[in-house]
């Protein structure tokens, strides 16, 4: 491993120098692809001194005690000196462990998620807009935008339907654990007996895709324009500005009715049909790859059950890890990392593992 990491050192002192010419200051280009490989091995490099650091304590405490140090004192502080070099040097080989880690290219991205109502009627509709009230809320907790994409609700209040994007450095390598089939337990308003009823909501969580990533020939769409529509009133044009796009090779279709533009409800429901068909694309090449480690924990796969939000108890559940917390009004409210956090841990547990046995 310490190999891979001099090499790497070489790498980054390299870069360093492109950096400095001014050739390459003045291609913005070549210069941002640079800086992004720099940024990339800084916290590798950083950490990989500092083991060298502890190394050259750990030799020269060495050193001296072999030459045969006398004083009684000074044996002590080499001895203790080589024991904590040793242990600042093993500590320090664990994180470089995990900065080695193969890193999923889609972190750093912005999201676009979409939350169904599944089973449950109109109680999964609601129970879909308190999903889609909490990410707002953990969005907005890290400094993160949030653009409404489409929406279909309900008479209720709820939704049967919508998509959204957020924007923000990472917003990728914290949210791609929520892809999958969320349930919920509560008593609904509209029980008089008090039974606790369960229902579903599905959520798609996926990265951003750029138009360098993915060509789509205009050929292959099918675009139909139409009036907005919207319980209560809401969300309705008298100008037909509403998009419909089929992708024809696939069957793919997006809607898009939010803006009041129709070239801004294009422009969105483009940004969608182009990371469901990327994401599509990414599924084939871990298909065909047995050993790719997968980004998420558990399969990633939208039916697969991942979460259980009991009301009667203030619980949440996720049944990847077997985490169960206590404290559901929190949570709800945004309140995500403990989750994640875990969800994270497990997952580099998973891949360490994953690499140890190869």
């Amino acid at each position: 491993m310490i190999e891979k990491v001099v090499l790497l050192e070489d790498k980054f002192n390299e870069i360093n120098e492109r950096l400095m010419q001014p050739e390459v200051a003045g291609d913005n280009a070549q210069y941002t692809a640079l800086m992004k490989e720099y940024s990339n091995l800084l916290p590798i490099v950083e950490t990989y001194r500092r083991y060298k650091q502890a190394k050259a304590e750990f030799d020269e405490a060495e050193e001296m005690l072999a030459a045969g140090e006398s004083d009684k004192e000074m044996k002590e502080m080499l001895q203790q000196q080589l024991t904590d070099s040793k242990r600042q040097m093993e500590d320090i080989t664990k994180e470089l462990t995990l900065l080695l880690l193969p890193k999923d290219p889609n972190d750093e991205k912005n999201v676009i998620m979409e939350i169904r109502g599944g089973a449950g009627g109109e109680e999964a509709a609601l129970f879909a807009g308190s999903l889609y009230r909490m990410y707002q809320l953990y969005a907005a907790s890290k400094g993160w935008g949030t653009e409404l994409l489409n929406v279909n609700e309900t008479e209720l209040g709820g939704y049967k339907e919508i998509s959204f994007m957020i924007e923000g450095a990472g917003a990728y390598s914290r949210l791609k654990y929520e892809s999958g089939v969320h349930r919920v337990q509560r008593v609904p308003e509209t029980e008089s007996q008090g039974r606790i009823h369960t229902s579903t909501v599905t959520v798609a969580v996926l990265p951003e895709a750029e138009d360098v990533e993915l060509e789509i020939n205009e050929k292959d769409l099918k675009i139909d324009v139409f009036r907005s529509s919207g319980a209560g009133g809401q969300h309705i044009n008298k100008t037909s500005s509403a998009i419909r796009i089929t992708h024809l090779p696939t069957g793919m279709v997006v809607e898009c009715q939010d803006e009041r533009s129709q070239y801004k409800n294009k422009d969105k429901a483009m940004k969608v049909l182009r990371s469901r068909l990327l994401e599509i694309e990414q599924a084939k090449h871990d298909d065909k790859i047995a050993s790719e480690r997968r980004s998420q924990v558990g399969t990633g796969d939208r039916s697969e059950r991942i979460r259980t939000y009991n009301f009667p108890e203030s619980r949440i559940s996720d049944h990847r890890i077997g985490l169960t917390l206590y404290k559901l009004e929190s949570i709800l409210n945004g309140n995500l990392d403990e989750v994640i956090d875990a969800l994270a841990t497990a997952d580099q547990a998973e891949k360490l593992a994953s690499q140890q046995s190869e």
